[in-house]
């Protein structure tokens, strides 16, 4: 017999050997799976936050340009012959291609030279009447092309200076003109020939407005054209139109795109406003802050809506017409603008754009964007020179000094954008206040652009908000329900089904929402709402009647099985709910919920709004958080929950006390992701919402979103323009609010983590 005392396991013969080469080869592979493994995670983390990074730096590479300066780069001065004996400048004007200078003196001669060069090319004559003198001259609205001589015999001359361009023999070739598109024989405006010290022209729906001062008299002549239907022949009218003279002399003479309004400045620092309409005196407004400031230039901007006036103390002022508290346009003053001390000598508007160049005494030469609110360069470019031109394409600067030319280089991509314009309110042309607005295009060069971030962040942060409220509530609680409470066999069978909602595609919701739910929840709005109020109150009333049933009916429904009842519970009350709506609309409502809302309570009313946005996205948001915060809850250690329950706390007390504190750090995880992708969700808000970027808590209002505006409006704009800059920032606010969010959530977890972990 074996001595039981020994034993055979320990014995040589029976003895386990764990060195064999196979084991050997076999722990080997193993330690290399391991360490591939290793470097594998190691490597795809670092990959992903490469890339991020990246995604990040390239986002701020392509905003950055945004907020750059202008940059000047002078060129080789030019001293042209015809330059010496050419009489005072009145006009420097460059053509579209940069290539051909146009300048118009005193002497009635107009001349064309290269502006390469400074070459001569044309010199071109005006038909000033025998006798008869330029005294001045005035460009219309900017960008128009349209001039007016102002003559000493009390005659205006209106004429037009345009380039040609023409291929002959395949060579690009420009010709200069001047063409008189109302004939060459000036009109008379002063009946005593006296000097037109003063001139503007103004024309607009077939009629032609001349505007023209001696002294401190206002002289205006309206010219009307008209087709003859028998022989084709264009007829003109002629028209004087008789204003209220002023006491003071008169500086300058401008007249808006509509001819609604002449502004007469005057005096020192005067501005008269004329209602051309009504023929009557609108207002006398003051433009100087103090006595002793005088204007000493002034110019429309393009669209000829605003004025620009410089004063003696380097100050640049905008005004326009706008509406006051008793509905009245009035002259408002918007914004300053400062170029040096010295006096403006003049300011030249961009012919493209809201912006603008100005000169003063000293020979500063500063460049300026009116809506941003932005001095973009002030520098020294000639002194003693009162005159210059900016081509059209505002990308050339030529500055007349003495007999020479000066060309300059001017490099300003993106003025319009500011961080004032994007986040503060602006106060835009003809609007009645400051407001915050997003408009990014037009049909018109004449556009001032509206590009402000603050409606789309505000409507990003509202589709959130209220899907947010919709889903955060039902996840959690479905979570806390399914991971604690339920039956073990209906979890496995609801957990799924629920998860499974995260594979519908969010254009399939967004379809759903904007052609079906928006037009439902419009005519079934007293059922929805009395949808809202009485499931809660209905699942109570079930859960009280339940617990009065005879015991013995209640245990034969399985422990964590109860839910299950709810469910007819919940279809007939939106059954009921949803068939009493239209006696509810027509009992409470006059038949028509949505014109009570819109008319007793002055609520705005759009079809797909933040309501439809809380249903639809809080649908999709649902899953991402009930997945996460019900894994985290029942992570939770089955031996705490017992536990407590062997201390004598109930099972809710256990689950508020217990489970809930430890399982926080994985609920605030699931809220903070479900917050991340509904602030990022597009297709969603795209088809849900009316995309009008308005600034407006109103449930039923919609909203446009950061996320949506990117897929709307990125296909249409122009590479490397500013428009195309904001979206790519807009696409930056987004990843940086999610960085700080997700950050923020990661310091919160740990905190809750550290402190609950000892539970």
């Amino acid at each position: 017999m074996t001595d039981p005392a020994v034993n055979p396991m320990t014995t040589s013969s029976s003895r386990i050997d764990f060195n064999t080469p196979a084991l050997q080869r076999k722990r080997r592979l193993r330690a290399l799976k391991d360490r591939l493994t290793k470097w594998y995670v190691l490597v795809g983390g670092l990959a992903v936050l490469a890339t991020i990074t990246l995604i990040f730096f390239y986002l701020a590479y392509v905003v950055l340009p945004l907020f750059s300066g202008a940059e000047l780069t002078e060129r080789e001065a030019q001293t042209p012959a015809w330059l010496q004996h050419a009489g005072k400048p009145l006009l420097l004007a460059i053509e579209e291609q940069n290539q051909i200078g146009l300048r118009i003196s005193d002497q009635a001669e107009a001349v064309f030279f290269t502006l390469a060069s400074g070459a001569e090319l044309k010199r071109v004559s005006l038909p000033i009447p025998a006798g008869a003198a330029m005294v001045s001259l005035q460009q219309g609205l900017p960008g128009s092309g349209l001039l007016v001589a102002g003559l000493s015999d009390g005659r205006a001359l209106v004429f037009r200076h345009s380039y040609k361009v023409s291929y002959p023999d395949d060579k690009k070739t420009i010709t200069p003109e001047i063409e008189y598109p109302y004939g060459e024989a000036p009109y008379l405006l002063d009946e005593k020939a006296r000097p037109l010290e003063h001139v503007n022209v103004s024309a607009a729906d077939g009629q032609l407005l001349l505007a023209a001062s001696t002294g401190s008299e206002l002289h205006l002549l309206q010219l009307s054209e008209s087709e003859n239907m028998m022989t084709g022949e264009i007829e003109r009218v002629q028209q004087r139109i008789a204003l209220p003279q002023l006491a003071e002399p008169i500086k300058a003479l401008y007249i808006d795109v509509q001819s609604n309004w002449l502004f007469v400045l005057n005096g020192r620092s005067h501005m008269d406003v004329f209602n051309l309409r009504k023929r009557t005196l609108n207002g006398r407004y003051e433009l100087a802050q103090d006595a002793s400031t005088e204007v000493t230039a002034s110019s429309q901007l393009l669209g000829g809506i605003s004025l620009l006036i410089g004063d003696s103390r380097g100050g640049i002022a905008q005004w326009f017409m706008a509406r006051d508290a008793d509905d009245e346009q009035r002259l408002k003053h918007i914004r300053d603008f400062q170029l040096g001390a010295a006096a403006i000598t003049q300011i030249a508007p961009e012919e493209r754009r809201k912006g603008f160049l100005a000169l003063n005494a000293s020979g500063e030469l500063g460049v300026f964007h009116s809506t941003a609110h932005r001095t973009l360069l002030i520098e020294p470019v000639a002194k003693g020179s009162d005159i210059f031109a900016l081509s059209p394409r505002a990308n050339r600067v030529l500055v007349e000094e003495g007999n020479q030319l000066l060309p300059f280089r001017l490099e300003n991509e993106h003025p319009e954008i500011s961080w004032s314009s994007l986040w503060s309110k602006v106060w835009y042309e003809s609007y009645p206040e400051p407001m915050h607005i997003w408009q990014s295009t037009a049909a018109t060069v004449d556009f001032e652009p509206k590009m402000s971030l603050a409606p789309l962040t505000f409507g990003t942060l509202k589709a959130a908000f209220y899907a947010m409220l919709l889903a955060a509530p039902l996840a959690i609680a479905a979570a806390i329900y399914t991971a604690y409470f339920m039956a073990p066999g209906m979890r496995r069978k609801v957990k799924p089904v629920i998860e499974l909602m995260e594979a519908l595609p969010t254009v399939i919701l967004g379809f759903f929402a904007g052609l079906f739910l928006a037009p439902y929840v419009e005519a079934h709005l007293p059922g929805i709402f009395s949808l809202l109020l009485l499931t809660p109150l209905g699942i109570l009333l079930a859960g009280f009647l339940w617990t009065r049933l005879p015991e013995r009916l209640r245990q034969r429904v399985p422990d964590g099985s109860e839910a299950a009842i709810l469910l007819p519970v919940v279809l007939l009350i939106g059954w009921f709910a949803l068939g009493m709506s239209p006696l509810l609309e027509s009992w409470f409502f006059g038949g028509n919920m949505r014109m009570w809302i819109s008319n007793d309570l002055g609520i705005h009313f759009d079809q797909r709004n933040a309501l439809i946005v809380g249903l639809a996205m809080g649908f999709a948001v649902i899953p991402n958080i009930y997945s996460i915060a019900e894994d985290a809850v029942f992570s939770v250690p089955r031996s705490l929950t017992l536990g407590s329950l062997a201390l004598g706390a109930t099972a809710w007390q256990t689950l508020t006390r217990v489970v809930i504190l430890t399982a926080s750090p994985g609920i605030f995880s699931a809220l903070m992701i479900g917050m991340g992708r509904a602030v990022g969700e597009t297709m969603i808000v795209l088809m849900a919402t009316g995309n009008t970027p308005i600034m407006d808590a109103n449930l039923f209002e919609g909203m446009r979103t950061l996320a949506a505006n990117v897929a709307v409006e990125m296909p249409e704009s122009e590479v490397g323009g500013s428009h195309y800059r904001v979206l790519f920032l807009s696409a930056l606010v987004l990843l940086t609010f999610t960085f700080v969010m997700n950050t923020l959530a990661e310091i919160i977890r740990q905190r809750l983590r550290g402190k609950y972990a000892s539970l």
